[in-house]
């Protein structure tokens, strides 16, 4: 990448990338009242075929197809279920799932080349791969074949998919450039909608609350809700917005990156999620650091101020954002840092200390009363125990250290903007919320995936192995 900037792709060509994917979406959501529960097994197949046709496309194609299928089949899942009854299974939601497996068997089909040098950023995902193994089989000895299957998809689909994506990945940024085009039309649609939704939630999401169990969205009743827009939960959208504004703030500079801006920041705001909040600060004081960065890193944080002075005070939304900001430096106001705290303490007090772990089977969170499953740390702890949860974990801060790297690999804005969203990945992320399954962890695999590119990686390889060779020969 020997440019900061890339430059524009047609609107037409991110049509043509993504139009099987968008009618989908759209055939779903409008046949859903006349065939009812059909649909759901005819929407999974359907994101089987869409992901096998957007890889042939291109791998930037696929990337923005599996955007565009995580950001709304949640939303064409509530559709659904309002007409043909609730489905605690959310079966829907492993559509996208089987999106992002479509490309794996290229890697089986496709030829190998002996002469290529080895590429050692493979080893962490395959160490995770098998922890996830070992987690599957732990539900399996409990005879919980069907955890041991969604879990065991939900944990490692995204693994094999920047597999995948890693190999095809180069070092001239178009996967970024991609993505980063997809937000810019993802970011507006659902930073309105999410406006919409906290000031009058519609029945489908009403519906969806009501029978998920699921407080952490708050209350269906207007100016109570914690906009989860239409994704899966109010953490979701909120990974998913702050990764966006970071891309299209750095990536896009001009008035239709701010236009498209400014509904998402205001629905980031709504959603509560503090996690999130501090993720998208983190990534841009990481900016800071870099000449290529730095003069936008300053704009950006000068209009995320101004945005939320503006909203603290000449909106409605004021009162609960203020309290929300508010608990940030308040540990007496600060209960789910509390409650994440009394889950170790919960974790160790079990019989054995969960020392071999659980597995899969009571990881879903969207169960009553089943104990919350907060941050990577704790997800590792349950489902593999402490000594594959460790080994687990390590892999994951390996890549992550790795993709923080291309700030310093990769001396452009793409590069410092890649770094910045793998360490607040690291340092935020990691031990808040889980990064290991669904949407979350597509997006932080994908990123990951793109900032270290096979050419590089391969290029570091081919370098070790000449220092090596020239040590041995002296």
């Amino acid at each position: 990448m020997k440019e900061s900037r890339i430059d524009p792709q047609p609107l037409a060509a991110m049509a043509m990338n993504c139009w099987p994917s968008a009618l989908l979406l759209a055939a779903t959501a409008l046949a859903a009242p006349a065939l009812g529960g059909v649909v759901r097994p005819a929407f999974i197949l359907g994101c089987a075929v869409a992901g096998w046709f957007a890889w042939r496309r291109s791998p930037a194609a696929h990337v923005q197809s599996a955007i565009l299928m995580f950001a709304f089949a949640p939303f064409v899942r509530r559709l659904v279920d309002i007409s043909a009854g609730f489905d605690s299974s959310g079966v829907m939601l492993s559509g996208p799932l089987l999106f992002i497996i479509a490309p794996v068997p290229s890697l089986v089909l496709s030829p190998s080349d002996k002469d290529r040098p080895g590429n050692p950023w493979l080893v962490a995902p395959f160490i995770v791969l098998a922890c996830i193994v070992y987690g599957g089989a732990l539900s399996i000895f409990q005879n919980d074949w069907f955890n041991a299957a969604n879990g065991g998809m939900k944990w490692a689909a995204p693994v094999l998919y920047a597999i995948a994506l890693q190999q095809r990945a180069r070092s001239d940024g178009a996967l970024l450039d991609a993505i980063t085009r997809v937000f810019l039309l993802v970011l507006p649609v659902t930073g309105l909608y999410g406006i919409w939704q906290y000031v009058d939630p519609q029945g489908w999401d009403r519906f969806w609350m009501v029978n998920a169990s699921i407080t952490s969205a708050g209350y269906p009743l207007p100016y109570m809700v914690r906009v989860f827009s239409t994704m899966n939960g109010p953490a979701s959208y909120a990974t998913f917005t702050a990764t966006g504004l970071l891309l299209v703030g750095f990536l896009r500079p001009g008035w239709l990156a701010m236009a498209a801006m400014a509904p998402a920041a205001l629905g980031l705001l709504l959603s509560l999620y503090r996690t999130s909040w501090i993720t998208l600060a983190v990534g841009v004081l990481f900016c800071m650091l870099f000449p290529a960065t730095r003069r936008r890193a300053v704009s950006i944080t000068v209009g995320l101020v101004g945005a939320v002075i503006v909203t603290v005070l000449f909106t409605p939304f004021a009162e609960v954002i203020t309290s929300r900001l508010e608990s940030l430096g308040s540990v007496s106001q600060d209960s789910s840092g509390s409650e994440r705290l009394d889950e170790f303490v919960t974790l160790w007090n079990a019989p054995n200390s969960m020392v071999l772990g659980s597995g899969f089977t009571i990881t879903d969170v969207g169960v009553a009363g089943a104990m919350p499953i907060d941050g990577q740390i704790i997800a590792s702890w349950v489902t593999m125990g402490i000594p594959v949860g460790l080994i687990c974990l390590a892999a994951y801060v390996w890549v992550g250290l790795a993709a923080t790297g291309a700030a310093w690999r990769i001396p452009t804005r793409e590069g410092a903007v890649l770094g910045a969203l793998a360490i607040s990945a690291l340092l935020i992320q990691l031990p808040l919320t889980s990064i290991s399954s669904g949407e979350v962890s597509a997006l932080f695999w994908m990123l990951v995936a793109m900032a270290c590119p096979l050419d590089q990686m391969a290029d570091g390889a081919r370098r070790t192995v000449a220092a090596r060779q020239h040590q041995a020969g002296a």
